[in-house]
């Protein structure tokens, strides 16, 4: 890979399909969004797609969506109803907006209708669990099916059900599980103990070994902010651990075509913070031109210089694997 490969940020990735919907449903044409959904080869592929597609429509404010269910209703098309409720109830959440918990309640409804149409989906159950960090953190507040009694006696309650519906639609679904994760966040859980139970048991191919990452680059900039940052953040244990875990288990066994863009960008980042240069180096080559804010502007001078921080972690891996290369040859 060329280091003057110039990065850009697109939610479709190397996903040309998707990047056709997504131009069209932004113009408030449905029908390549429909075709997509029904032609998707996993239910990871159509709830990663799915996401995407709903958080363009809403940007947009468009109401592509609500035209389709008129004209062609189906279950892609219920689906995608919820998907879209959802994400505007998480929108209102995140600005503090009033209301939440109306707009939450009208994509509750959503999410249960679209799963009675098909039961076989998958997304209506990972919906759900989007809305259940929006519950009261407190426990005796929280809607019964928010404080569900764990698998293990070690781990908080939370929305157990929610996620093992979704779960045994679609076993590790990469997006029920990190919404698992912010819902118990929500709750003042620690789920670093959490996270630990799941990298006991996930399998060398899935996507939750990635789980850790998130975590540790999100507590290294809450400790940057205050002052109390290490350099040597990145190579103790046990985080130097998880990113060998998810290295030589996830990155090396996992499907191309599967893979997350933002997965990616959380292992190339975690690489190079912890001065594993070489072993970075087909990571960058996976993720290409398509960088993520997520995870540069957490370790970036300013959050709003993330894409300066990705060029130069890139250059510096690359610089450092070829010199290495050059070196080695001289020695033989």
């Amino acid at each position: 890979m060329s280091a003057a490969l110039q990065p850009q940020f697109h939610p479709a990735g190397f996903d040309d399909a998707l990047r056709t919907a997504l131009d069209d449903i932004r113009a408030g044409r449905w029908r390549s969004t429909s075709e997509l959904l029904r032609d998707c080869p996993t239910w990871g592929v159509r709830t990663s797609r799915s996401q995407v597609l709903a958080a363009a429509v809403v940007a947009a404010h468009g109401d592509a969506v609500e035209a389709w269910l008129q004209e062609e209703p189906s279950a892609d098309a219920m689906m995608m109803r919820a998907r879209v409720s959802v994400q505007q109830a998480l929108n209102a959440h995140h600005a503090g907006e009033r209301g939440v918990g109306v707009l939450a309640g009208r994509a509750r409804v959503a999410c249960e209708e679209a799963a009675r149409y098909w039961p076989a989906d998958p997304v209506p159950w990972v919906c759900l669990l989007v809305l259940a960090q929006m519950d009261w953190p407190e426990e005796g507040w929280r809607r019964p099916e928010h404080r569900a009694q764990p698998p293990e006696s070690m781990l908080p309650p939370g929305p157990w059900g929610l996620l093992h519906e979704a779960d045994r639609r679609d076993p590790g679904s990469r997006e029920a599980w990190h919404r698992m994760i912010q819902a118990l966040r929500a709750y003042g859980a620690n789920v670093y103990d959490v996270v630990r139970w799941i990298c006991s048991w996930a399998p060398h191919d899935s996507p939750l070994w990635l789980l850790p990452l998130y975590l540790h680059v999100e507590k290294y900039a809450e400790q940057r902010a205050r002052g109390e940052h290490s350099s040597l953040h990145w190579t103790t244990d046990p985080i130097s651990h998880y990113i060998w875990q998810a290295l030589t288990g996830w990155f090396t066994y996992a499907d191309r075509a599967e893979r997350s863009q933002l997965d990616l960008n959380h292992l190339a980042q975690a690489l190079f913070s912890a001065a594993l240069y070489a072993e970075a180096v087909p990571v960058f080559e996976a993720i290409g031109p398509f960088v993520t804010p997520e995870p540069w502007a957490y370790v970036a001078e300013a959050p709003e210089k993330w894409l300066e921080q990705f060029e130069r972690a890139r250059t510096k891996c690359l610089s450092a694997s070829a010199g290495g290369r050059v070196r080695r040859a001289r020695r033989w």
